[in-house]
């Protein structure tokens, strides 16, 4: 992608233009909170660089820098949530959608309105009544305990705003009438528990089928997520609502999560200043006239940029935006490389610093460390059965028609190792331990911005602020998903499903052994990496599932990569999988198109996972050897 492309990304049209000055405001609202979401992420950047650079070099560590980065991510999260709610940007499931009639779709969408409108009014009022709890407190240096909640508060104010705005952009009728039917149920479960409470569904009850009724209508995942929680703490009086926001914003208050926004920024920028497309077109001329050279470049190309941003879809922007009019120039089919590039995604699930490991090695208390280096063998491993699929099924093209642009051959070899610099940067690091995730990912933003702005000068400051703003709404989305999580756990806890869970599948593994477990968890994590999208089946599944498996004497480290890379799966696999749709989406092709050609490298994938879970030594090898296992 390129500076003005970086750009052009994150344009959508005038939004809530029916409002008239009303809309006015609330674009400038959403400017204003776009832009605060930027510049928080902006000096989280360089509190995080800074405090790194006085830690190990001046030996002098800054005290105060974890609390302040821990509140600007806060900020960041709920500020960058809301812009994205305030653009549509929050990811959903609409495949379930879509099997109801036309007529039935409408009402549906705009019932998911209402659900997104009731979990930001629930923010707003409880996270208020948070602020109010905490007024007096303070951090454990003395700072004012509100650094934490009035971003909660200010977030859920936007995200409220904008919900109801999306929501009363429907026709008059259909607004007022999915309200009313919505006021209508509430009001029925209200008497049924005050009056008849013996025979009244119970608040677990109430949790699933507001999740499961959130996924069928297509409410985005992270709502889906807050609604069924909010849904539990209001069916159970016993608990206080303030725990409600409470829960929610500790999801979002964890230094380690940091990495995930500094690394999505780091691709991006990557992507912006040029340095992307200069490593992928050097591939294009150097591997291009193989047999199967084109497929061989997608696969090399995400794997080298899945070294970088951490964020796969992104990974899936930058290669594709390059690899597909290169396809399409050489005639070849668009729907077989649409097909391979959705499956190195799923490859290069645990190259690190592969956002989800991030997330999985967080819920599942794993070192990130050592989950990292866990997954370069595994990932080697399937990208050569891929390679092999690919070249067998692959032909030769014209080399001249994959020349995107009139750069000589030593332009795009400095070029590359700009970027190569940078991906060995941030492997010595995790590999060497030289300092967290967090530590590294701040590294590799301002190398990113600075050295490769200074080498090819395609960074202007206004594009550099949009890269920042779109770096914070991606991240926030992402995150927002993690904090709604943390509400829906809690109350999977309270009512012991865990224990349930964990008791039931300690008697499946010391009856039929560890590898069949491990074989029942991948199952699972396919399917609800597809049903659920990829960091909730982690963020709900994680946690259970790790301790039963180290009871039942496999490694953590063997057991988180093989989950990551089953949820990659899901994922990307048809018919419902959310990646598989935001790939054919950046490719400009059609899932029904796709997925025939796609199923062979699916197959060799699957047989590659089943052959990584009876082998546990692809994923401990690497381990071993740094003293990480």
């Amino acid at each position: 992608m390129n500076s003005n492309a970086a750009i052009a990304a994150i344009n959508t049209p005038l939004l809530y233009a029916r409002y008239g000055r009303l809309g006015t405001g609330l674009r400038r609202a959403l400017t204003v909170i776009e832009y605060a979401a930027g510049l928080a992420l902006a000096v989280d950047v360089a509190v995080v660089f800074a405090s790194v650079i006085y830690r190990y070099f001046l030996h002098d560590p800054v005290d105060w820098a974890e609390e302040i980065a821990r509140a600007l991510m806060v900020m960041l999260v709920f500020f960058g949530a809301a812009s994205a709610l305030g653009r549509n940007h929050h990811a959903g499931i609409d495949v379930f959608r879509t099997a109801f009639p036309e007529r039935w779709q409408q009402i549906l969408v705009q019932l998911s309105q209402w659900v997104v409108a009731a979990v930001s009014l629930a923010l707003l009022v409880t996270s208020y009544m948070l602020l109010e709890e905490s007024a007096g407190q303070t951090t454990p240096l003395g700072l004012p305990h509100g650094i934490y909640a009035w971003p909660v508060v200010i977030g859920s104010l936007c995200m409220a705003l904008f919900s109801l705005a999306n929501a009363f952009e429907a026709p008059r009728r259909l607004a007022f009438g999915t309200l009313a039917s919505v006021i209508i149920v509430c009001a029925i479960l209200a008497a049924w528990h005050s009056y008849a409470w013996a025979s009244a569904p119970s608040p677990l009850v109430l949790l699933l089928v507001g999740f499961i009724g959130s996924i069928v209508i297509g409410v985005p995942i992270a709502f889906a997520l807050a609604f069924a929680s909010l849904v539990y703490f209001i069916a159970d009086p016993s608990l206080p609502m303030v725990i409600y926001s409470q829960q929610v914003a500790a999801g979002a208050d964890h230094f380690v999560l940091l990495a995930i926004p500094f690394f999505v920024l780091a691709g991006l920028a990557m992507e912006a200043n040029g340095m992307s497309s200069r490593l992928i077109e050097l591939l294009l001329r150097m591997m291009g006239r193989l047999r199967g050279g084109i497929n061989l470049i997608t696969i090399v190309a995400t794997a080298v940029f899945s070294g970088i941003s951490g964020s796969k879809l992104a990974d899936i922007a930058a290669v594709g935006g390059i690899i597909m009019p290169a396809v399409r120039r050489s005639r070849q089919d668009p729907n077989e490389t649409a097909g391979l590039l959705a499956c190195t995604a799923v490859m290069a699930e645990t190259i690190p610093p592969c956002v989800n490991m991030i997330i999985f090695a967080f819920v599942a208390n794993v070192s990130v460390g050592g989950l990292f280096v866990a997954g370069l063998v595994p990932a080697a491993f399937l990208a050569l059965l891929l390679a092999a699929v690919a070249i067998w099924y692959g032909g030769k093209v014209d080399p001249e028609h994959l020349k995107a642009s009139d750069r000589s051959l030593a332009q795009l070899i400095v070029g590359s190792l700009v970027a190569l610099i940078m991906i060995l940067m941030i492997g010595r690091g995790v590999m060497a331990g030289l300092a967290t995730s967090t530590e590294i990912s701040a590294f590799a933003v301002v190398y990113a911005l600075v050295v490769g702005g200074l080498a090819f000068r395609e960074l202007t400051l206004r594009i550099t602020m949009r890269l920042f703003v779109q770096s914070a709404a991606m991240a926030g989305s992402i995150l927002f998903i993690v904090a709604a999580a943390s509400g829906f756990a809690y109350a999977l806890t309270i009512e012991q499903i865990p224990s349930l869970i964990s008791a039931t599948m300690i008697e499946f593994g010391h009856a039929y052994g560890s590898v069949m477990f491990v074989l029942l968890a991948t199952v699972v994590m396919i399917f609800f990496g597809a049903v659920l999208e990829g960091a909730p089946a982690l963020i709900i599944f994680g946690p259970l599932l790790t301790p039963i498996a180290a009871q039942l004497g496999v490694n953590p480290l063997h057991f988180g990569t093989v989950m990551v890379i089953a949820m990659g799966l899901g994922l990307f696999a048809p018919p419902v999988g959310l990646g598989l749709f935001a790939t054919c989406t950046m490719t400009g092709t059609r899932v029904q198109d796709v997925a025939p050609p796609m199923m062979k490298y699916l197959a060799i994938l699957a047989l590659g996972l089943v052959i990584l879970v009876l082998f546990p030594t692809f994923s401990l090898w690497l381990p071993a050897k740094f003293g990480m296992n």
